[in-house]
């Protein structure tokens, strides 16, 4: 089969695709992955073959920081964006304000989507995929699968908050009188439908099916969504272990580690990075911390027990860990729940909340709300990991419920099969 990936320009993205990518390559499918070009670097260094399609536009305002003033880019920092906010909020969420929300969300990615669609599609026609996979900031994949005839499916990195907030927003539009009904999403996809010769199915909001990468304990599933599971297995990139990691730690290894997208798109962390490396510096332990080198910086003077790296891959440093700080990214949850190492996080961004405290339900670890984040909490937090049993424990249940689930290569037959159920030449 030929598969085309849709890939956002984004590496936290990138990385959560390229093991499947590889699985199906392995399988013997020829795989291409369609992106802006300036992200063909990227996607060609993980040996993957590089499509370009559109111009530059650099990371979907989907996800980067919408608002000039900084309470602007705070608000939009903290949780989920309208309208996906409805998801957390559902007994809060009102007709037309959520109207409004998908209005605004359409309108943002038009402009991202209107500069790729035509060259994808053009691609899509010339090259014949079986399968269109695209996640969810690039639903100009279900576009070019419309025009060529392919199957077509989501690929998950987190939460479901997409087809969630659309089944919210079908419920109350079914509500409305008729009159005051409205769907941009569907309006928006459907002229596009329409421009290549096909028309608007709601498969083009959720995909065919929808490849999940969370175990079931963690996601939060819409109805009528056909999820198929299968375990996240980490991809950082090009990285060397360094020679720290070859042996085993003296002491219980703490990870602190707070993701990229807080200083590439919000100039800093959530919470003080130096708070908590005082309120751990007279424990028996050692922190490492993956701190960007503009954050190590500001810090002063770095505690003993302390070691700060711009970079180390999480894979190899997960597994030596006795319990990690981190802020619920997708990625870095994932890399540690598949080792069984207790999390304490400090959810934030988009759909982190979510996710901490989903976890925190488990008994795989605790959440703390950064605005509720100081030195003395994590302090007590990470006494609580390394004290209390029952941490490791659950987060030896997770750790089992993830290798439970098939690994990429496990579901490359299921996905052939809905390939040849769903494509339609």
């Amino acid at each position: 089969m030929r598969i085309l990936f849709t890939i956002n320009p984004g590496t936290a993205t990138f990385t959560c695709v390229v093991p499947l990518a590889w699985a199906l390559r392995t399988a013997g499918h020829d795989v291409r992955v369609a992106s802006q070009p300036l992200f063909a670097d990227e996607i060609t260094q993980a040996g993957l073959t590089a499509v370009g399609v559109g111009r530059d536009l650099g990371v979907s305002r989907l996800v980067d920081a919408q608002g000039e003033s900084d309470e602007e880019r705070e608000v939009v920092r903290r949780g989920l964006p309208w309208p996906y906010h409805v998801v957390e909020q559902p007994s809060n969420a009102d007709w037309h304000g959520l109207l409004v929300a998908w209005h605004h969300t359409v309108q943002h990615a038009k402009f991202e989507v209107f500069a790729m669609a035509s060259s994808l599609v053009e691609f899509a026609r010339h090259w014949q995929p079986d399968l269109v996979l695209w996640e969810p900031f690039t639903p100009v994949g279900a576009i070019a699968a419309k025009a060529c005839g392919a199957a077509h499916a989501r690929l998950l990195h987190g939460v479901d908050v997409f087809a969630l907030a659309r089944r919210h927003f079908q419920r109350l539009e079914a509500r409305q009188a008729p009159k005051d009904r409205g769907d941009p999403l569907a309006e928006w996809l459907g002229g596009y439908a329409r421009k290549y010769g096909a028309e608007f199915t709601e498969d083009m909001t959720c995909g065919q099916f929808t490849i999940d990468q969370l175990p079931p304990g963690l996601q939060v599933d819409a109805d009528d969504v056909h999820y198929v599971r299968t375990q996240y297995v980490p991809y950082g990139g090009a990285a060397v272990v360094p020679k720290w990691l070859h042996t085993t730690p003296e002491r219980p290894r703490i990870a602190l580690t707070l993701g990229t997208t807080a200083t590439e798109h919000f100039g800093g962390y959530a919470v003080s990075v130096r708070d908590i490396l005082e309120a751990l510096s007279d424990l028996d332990i050692e922190v490492v911390g993956t701190i960007a080198q503009s954050e190590q910086e500001k810090l002063g003077r770095i505690p003993d027990n302390a070691r700060l790296v711009p970079y180390v891959p999480l894979h190899a440093l997960a597994p030596t860990c006795s319990a990690a700080i981190h802020h619920a990214g997708f990625g870095t949850l994932s890399t540690f729940a598949r080792y069984g190492v207790p999390h304490l996080v400090l959810p934030y961004h988009f759909d982190e909340p979510i996710l901490g405290h989903k976890l925190a339900e488990q008994g795989a670890g605790l959440a703390i709300d950064p605005a509720d984040t100081t030195g003395d909490t994590v302090r007590e937090g990470v006494l609580r990991l390394l004290n209390e049993p029952t941490f490791s424990k659950e987060a030896g249940r997770l750790r089992d419920e993830v290798h439970a689930t098939d690994t990429p290569n496990e579901l490359v037959g299921r996905i052939e099969e809905l390939t040849t159920k769903y494509r339609t030449r």
